[in-house]
């Protein structure tokens, strides 16, 4: 049974609705650079029109300052308009009577987007005075936004202590999803870490380690694991005050599973026209610096995927926007496209290579929640979750 009451469980006819949704993309240039969060969000926004609510649209963009006019969600409104046929009014606040007035003069079908959330100074602080204030736009609270769960904000936590409260699709299918990998996974269960550090994901290493059959680790992070292995890594990336904690995973019970490169791909600098060269993990070049792992190792990866009942992603295997350095990721992103099983694939950048390459429907679920989603497989209570459960007790 679910934890959360859902849609399916109210009715929202004719009802005002504030669905927190994560459209935190990326601009360029004015322009939405990668709208893979405005179209995962975008299901629920259209259910919710279709069934006659007015639609009152929160997220947060960037981390600004201030009202810095780079951050205001105009093109975020312009392009979920485009992606969803409808017209999307845009306001110039988060809350306040301009705001309200504007909702109550909407009708069944609309859909408005409020300003970004983090220009409201108490939003990052669960102001209960903000959260009360976005209360007041709306009948009932959906959170659809995984990606901002772990987050104790107003529009997030805050908002659930003043209205009646539900989650969304999008984030009932980020929570089953990993939830499988963390209670039932399909075996063999394979974890593949990649990124640029360790320290960023030590938490699910030790969390998921006992769990997994085996945990293939590339990209930046897999240096400080090798030189805790007592390999030398030239001048790649490299976290120093880890490598006791790193030591201590690797020589604890489940450290026989961690699979990392036997040859890596070498480069003079950090340059896209970098020299370059494989190498083994045993002859390292000095000053010189690892942005991919090898291809011995990218098909040893590949071989694992394939023999493998459910995998999770997060990270590439190397600096992927480069094409000298792409072949680690590209080739796990095929394996995992081709792999037929249960799979996962969280944080932007894993995400962000597969849909250059293609292959994203090749995947069971794409996360929209890095943060997240790591969040939940290190064990940790996500607040977001925590404050929906609450509505359900009650009901």
């Amino acid at each position: 049974m679910r934890e959360f009451l859902t849609l399916d469980e109210v009715d929202v006819a004719g009802r005002r609705v504030l669905i927190r949704s994560d459209l935190n993309v990326p601009i360029d240039h004015g322009a939405v650079a990668d709208d893979f969060r405005i179209k995962a969000s975008l299901p629920t926004i259209e259910r919710l029109r279709e069934a006659g609510a007015t639609v009152v649209v929160a997220s947060h963009l960037g981390r600004p300052k201030q009202r810095e006019p780079e951050f205001r969600m105009d093109p975020v409104a312009e392009a979920l308009s485009r992606l969803g046929g409808f017209p999307v009014k845009k306001l110039d606040t988060v809350v306040g009577p301009a705001v309200e007035a504007a909702v109550a003069a909407s009708a069944p079908g609309d859909v408005l987007m409020l300003e970004n959330t983090r220009f409201e100074p108490g939003e990052t602080k669960n102001d209960p005075d903000l959260a009360e204030n976005l209360s007041r736009l709306a009948d009932l609270f959906v959170l659809d936004a995984f990606g901002t769960a772990h987050r104790a904000h107003a529009s997030t936590v805050g908002v659930t202590e003043f209205a009646p409260s539900v989650a969304g699709p999008l984030l009932i299918a980020e929570v089953e999803a990993l939830g499988k990998l963390m209670t039932d996974p399909p075996r063999p269960f394979t974890v593949i870490l990649g990124g640029a550090k360790v320290s960023d994901k030590l938490g699910v290493i030790q969390n998921l380690l006992p769990k997994v059959d085996l945990m293939l680790i590339g990209g930046g992070m897999c240096f400080t694991l090798l030189a805790a292995e007592g390999y030398e890594i030239g001048s790649s990336l490299f976290e120093e005050h880890m490598v006791d904690q790193v030591t201590d995973v690797l020589g604890s019970g489940s450290g026989d599973r961690v699979r990392l490169p036997s040859d890596l791909v070498a480069a003079d600098r950090f340059a896209e026209d970098a020299e370059h060269r494989i190498v083994a993990r045993s002859g390292f070049p000095d000053d010189w610096m690892g942005l991919d792992i090898g291809p011995d190792t990218a098909a040893e990866f590949a071989r694992v995927i394939a023999g493998s009942g459910s995998v999770f992603w997060n990270g590439p295997m190397g600096v992927f926007e480069w094409e000298a350095f792409r072949h680690g990721t590209e080739t796990v992103a095929r394996a995992l496209a081709e792999h037929g099983g249960f799979s996962v694939v969280g944080g932007g950048d894993s995400v962000a290579a597969l849909r250059m390459l293609g292959l994203e429907s090749g995947v069971s679920h794409l996360s929209t929640g890095g943060g997240a989603g790591l969040e939940m497989l290190e064990g940790v209570a996500l607040p977001g979750l925590q404050a929906l459960k609450r509505w359900k007790d009650e009901s």
